[in-house]
């Protein structure tokens, strides 16, 4: 049997490990709520921007950060956390979504994200939305915690300054701005030091709901981009 014609489900782009598709393309002309494959492609394209990516900093892929939260049992979130080398980790970027269903593929209505700071020993969550994902953002935070002790303290999850959202669908904008903010202030660093301002001044200055616009333009035409012929 012929497979079905579907042109918004058509493959435009590999990029590292990341299959994009037409549809993409039509979520980031909307404006629409951004799906995780957009943003697990911009999480890979910010780390391949260094010219010497740290081992010690990872952005995690969505579906990852997803399954952590929702492992059914003990053993699958150990088998699905120890190749991810927790204890290894500086700063670790996990992106937090609503949905509470794990047999339902690209469900939930909202993005926030959880970064991890070791040498401060907390999970900072920022919300574009006024904490709306606390709850899913505790629950990620219960899941991964202990993995990444490394015999001090434990680490404490806290809510952090985050520039707010004045629609219903930027808030995975808000987490790809956020993220960048985060990972450049580390990578310029080469560390993850624990002081009072870390990364939330500028936070505060480069992350509003008019940068959160243009960056949807700017990693449309990245995309398209990429998709032209070498």
């Amino acid at each position: 049997m012929a497979p079905p014609n579907n042109k918004g489900d058509e493959k435009i782009l590999s990029y590292l490990d990341v299959v994009m598709r037409r549809s993409d393309l039509d979520i980031l002309r909307g404006p629409h709520y951004l799906n995780d494959r957009i943003i697990e492609f911009y999480f890979a394209h910010l780390a391949s921007l260094s010219p010497s990516p740290s081992p010690r900093a990872l952005l995690l892929p969505p579906s990852i950060s997803f399954w952590l939260t929702n492992c059914p049992d003990p053993q699958s979130l150990r088998q699905s956390a120890d190749p991810l080398r927790l204890p290894d980790r500086d700063l670790v970027l996990f992106p937090v979504n609503s949905n509470l269903d794990v047999t339902v593929a690209g469900g939930g209505s909202h993005w926030s994200l959880l970064v991890y700071c070791r040498e401060a020993g907390e999970f900072v969550h920022h919300d574009s939305c006024r904490s709306a994902n606390r709850c899913h953002a505790e629950r990620l935070f219960h899941a991964v915690s202990r993995f990444v002790d490394d015999g001090g303290e434990p680490p404490r999850l806290v809510e952090g300054l985050t520039p707010q959202q004045t629609n219903g669908h930027d808030c995975g904008l808000f987490v790809m701005a956020i993220a960048k903010v985060v990972y450049d202030w580390y990578v310029a660093r080469g560390e993850c030091a624990a002081g009072e301002d870390r990364w939330f001044a500028a936070l505060k200055e480069e992350v509003d709901a008019d940068a959160v616009d243009k960056l949807r333009d700017e990693v449309l035409r990245l995309i398209l981009s990429l998709m032209e012929p070498k």
